[in-house]
């Protein structure tokens, strides 16, 4: 059975592009998945890469009009300026490590739920209220996120490391247990294409 890892921030508007597609994928080649949020900031940093903020202004304006297309292709309600970005993705993605980890919920619903609740719902998921509605309508228990603080830091930061080792530099980017790299909601047909050989 073919596993993929993906790595992906919970603040990431083209993880949020991506919508449940990797789940769809998955569930037809019979694949498995392990979710990995990452700190994008920490990974542009470590692979060369500049944060959106700092960029010159004519990557910021392609980024928008990228944004605008894909969001139109998806058909996913999407705030271009949401009010809560950037914010602190740490404690929704240690929730999210540890939800994975306890089970009883959907991780990938719970995924999507986080980066909705940043692009479509203008929440901010630094905020506990948030991050336990969001636990709460994919099926797990919304006290873990006040359980799974510490183990959450942990795998956050070995994410990361893992993230940089496997060949990743941006999210959403995927990786196949052979070796194969996909970066990016737009290579996902392509994903698919290389799980079915």
């Amino acid at each position: 059975m073919p596993h993929i890892d993906y790595f992906f921030s919970t603040i990431s508007p083209f993880s949020y592009l991506a919508g449940d597609r990797l789940e769809k994928i998955a569930a037809g080649a019979g694949a498995s998945i392990a979710y990995k949020p990452v700190d994008i900031m920490a990974l542009f940093a470590r692979t060369g890469g500049t944060p959106p903020g700092e960029r010159h202004e004519n990557r910021k304006a392609y980024r928008m009009q990228e944004l605008k297309r894909a969001a139109a292709k998806t058909g996913l309600p999407m705030t271009f300026t949401p009010a809560h970005f950037p914010t602190n993705a740490a404690p929704s993605s240690y929730a999210l490590i540890a939800a994975q980890a306890e089970g009883g919920g959907d991780v990938g619903a719970l995924a999507q739920g986080l980066l909705r609740a940043v692009w479509a719902e203008e929440k901010d998921i630094a905020q506990d209220d948030v991050i336990k509605a969001c636990l709460t309508a994919a099926g797990f228990d919304p006290g873990i996120a006040d359980r799974g603080l510490l183990a959450g830091a942990e795998t956050y930061g070995k994410n990361l490391d893992e993230a940089v080792e496997k060949g990743a530099f941006g999210a959403p980017f995927y990786v196949v247990d052979d070796g194969a790299l996909f970066w990016g909601h737009d290579r996902l047909d392509d994903l698919e294409a290389h799980l079915k050989g």
